[in-house]
């Protein structure tokens, strides 16, 4: 096994990154809108990147309106990008714009079959993966989509994506691991919030943890008062109190729980990727939060390239699809007829992206090596790296 993965790091070691396996098996996306007018110079029907051999579908909102347009075409071009960088392997990306629609998602699936894919690539949003999966399952062709709602994921739609679960589990295994045993948490009152909050009951549990209060909140000041009281008054009775929320709501989650009494320096603050926000680290009541989050390393360097090629900055999500591309890539490099058989893709050693390592399951869902940080003023701080390789089967 470990000379199957020093053959795919030395493939791909020229790219700058590293896509490696053995044989064996905002975090969550940006807020997307389409109230802004399309992108433009959205990818014409029928273009195409790369000129190898093996045919790829990419489907994304390229022509969507809003954030939305602009993630899709910042995919469209870390997908341009890996095949630079990886000296022109032998794949053919058929691109196809869905312009965030399910129908036009369902109708581009079907064309790049038609063009001969043998997997597909994308799409983002969770309605337009259901409908890529019915139309590449007819056909007995592997998806990989960027979509982080798990409920999309099955066997054969695999999600390339930051899942809310697996941040939830790095944090509360970490804290775990320093003694955190009672938990408190407020959960935002939205789709994330209750994916996070069944995460985090599942992940407490199986830590041998128990949670003395949990309550939903609504981002308003009026609507926080009730729930952060109630967790307030039982902070005490907590070691650690989990806030699973972005830069716009925490600071002032936070501040109205220090108006009610709660000593941030004395209960361990927990949070997700969602930490990752300036906001966050110039909030003094946050300052030695944890949270899970890929390292950041990784996006820096792809960030400073992307910029040198396109003088622009890329969407987060970028780094989704250029991972895509390599691992096609690599795949196809290495594995011979069998490049995307479910058994190539979840592979239980993994890959290593650049957001590090990754691997599928079979039910379609992911799971991560991330990284435990702190929030400084400064910016966030390493506390506990990611893992080096995953430990026993992905389920």
């Amino acid at each position: 096994m470990p000379t199957r993965r020093r053959s795919l790091a030395g493939l791909l070691a020229t790219a700058g990154t590293l896509l490696a396996g053995c044989s064996g098996s905002l975090s969550s996306l940006p807020s997307f809108s389409s109230s802004t007018p399309p992108a433009q110079n959205a990818e014409a029907p029928g273009a195409t990147l790369g000129t190898g051999q093996v045919s790829v579908g990419l489907i994304l909102p390229l022509s969507a309106g809003g954030n939305a347009g602009i993630a899709g075409q910042a995919m469209r071009n870390a997908a341009e990008m890996a095949l630079a960088e990886f000296n022109s392997p032998n794949i053919q990306l058929l691109v196809k714009d869905d312009a965030g629609n399910p129908d036009a998602a369902r109708a581009g699936a079907q064309q790049a079959l038609d063009g001969g894919a043998e997997i597909i690539l994308g799409p983002l949003f969770a309605q337009s993966v259901s409908a890529v999966g019915q139309v590449a399952r007819s056909r007995n062709v592997p998806v990989i989509a960027f979509s982080t709602d798990a409920n999309v994921a099955s066997s054969g739609v695999y999600l390339l994506s930051f899942l809310p679960e697996s941040d939830v589990a790095r944090i509360v295994q970490y804290a775990a691991s320093a003694g955190k045993r009672s938990y408190a948490a407020l959960v935002p009152d939205n789709p994330y919030g209750t994916v996070v909050e069944a995460a985090f009951k599942q992940s407490v549990a199986r830590r041998g943890g128990q949670i003395v209060a949990l309550e939903r909140y609504a981002h308003d000041k009026a609507a926080m008062a009730g729930p952060t009281k109630t967790v307030a008054q039982a902070a005490g009775r907590a070691d650690a109190l989990f806030i699973p929320d972005g830069g716009d709501a925490v600071p002032d989650v936070v501040q109205a729980l220090v108006a009610n009494g709660v000593n941030t320096k004395k209960i361990q603050l927990l949070g997700t990727g969602l930490w990752d926000d300036q906001r966050i680290y110039s909030t003094p009541a946050l300052d030695g939060g944890w949270y899970a989050a890929p390292d950041a390393a990784g996006f820096r360097n792809f960030a400073a390239r992307y910029r040198t090629r396109y003088s622009q900055e890329p969407a987060r999500t970028a780094t989704l699809a250029y991972d895509a591309v390599a691992l096609v890539a690599a795949l196809v490099k290495t594995q011979g007829p069998q490049r995307f058989s479910a058994q190539v893709l979840t592979n239980p050693s993994g890959f290593t992206g650049l957001d590090g390592l990754f691997r599928f399951r079979s039910d379609g869902t992911n799971e991560r090596g991330l990284a435990v940080l702190r929030v400084t003023p400064s910016g966030a701080q390493v506390i506990s790296p990611p893992p080096h390789g995953f430990g026993g089967s992905a389920t």
